[in-house]
């Protein structure tokens, strides 16, 4: 049994796949447990949407259906499986696959400059920022990892500072986060 955490891989060539809503699920091989129902996709070297997780079937290859290859932005089972082959190469009729169905919440790339966190959640763009490369220093991505476990800009402050009279710090954090995952291209603004 493999876990998925907080954050979903797909190559860069379903990512208009994705935001169309074409693709509207993904399969992996093996049987795959999630640890949570809302996530993080990345595609194309950067995030692009947050999703929440509709549902999660387990199958064998061979019982996969055109509707799951539709769900998965295909044409058919046939497609479908040729790709799994071409991405799993020893991948049998026989193995298991995971089919994650999800629905798009929010697209992350046209975020609205108008909202101070440009409509994202602090805690979303604390776990974004930890992905990549921003130049934070050790303790300020200490401060975004407490905050991804806190999901609170109080009790980060609590946990850091002994007040909550501090969180104009994080604030600060994660204005600085944000502005680097624009400046770097992660985050598109419209």
């Amino acid at each position: 049994m493999k876990w998925l955490g907080r954050h979903l891989m797909v190559k860069g060539e379903y990512v208009k796949l994705m935001l169309s809503g074409v693709k509207k699920a993904t399969i992996r091989i093996g049987k795959v447990k999630l640890k949570y129902n809302e996530m993080i996709v990345h595609g194309g070297g950067r995030p692009i949407a947050l999703i929440k997780i509709k549902s999660v079937k387990y199958k064998r290859v061979k019982e996969l259906t055109d509707m799951d290859a539709k769900l998965d932005g295909f044409r058919s089972k046939e497609e479908l499986v040729k790709e799994l082959k071409k991405v799993y190469e020893d991948i049998k009729d026989d193995d298991w696959v995971t089919i994650i169905e999800f629905e798009i919440i929010k697209k992350l790339n046209e975020l609205d400059v108008r909202d101070p966190w440009l409509g994202l959640k602090p805690v979303d763009i604390a776990r974004i920022a930890l992905r990549y490369d921003l130049g934070l220093t050790d303790r300020e991505r200490e401060i975004l990892l407490d905050l991804t476990r806190t999901k609170s800009l109080r009790r980060t402050a609590i946990n850091f500072f002994g007040t909550i009279e501090k969180r104009w710090i994080i604030r600060k954090i994660l204005r600085k986060a944000l502005n680097k995952l624009i400046e770097k291209g992660i985050l598109k603004v419209k």
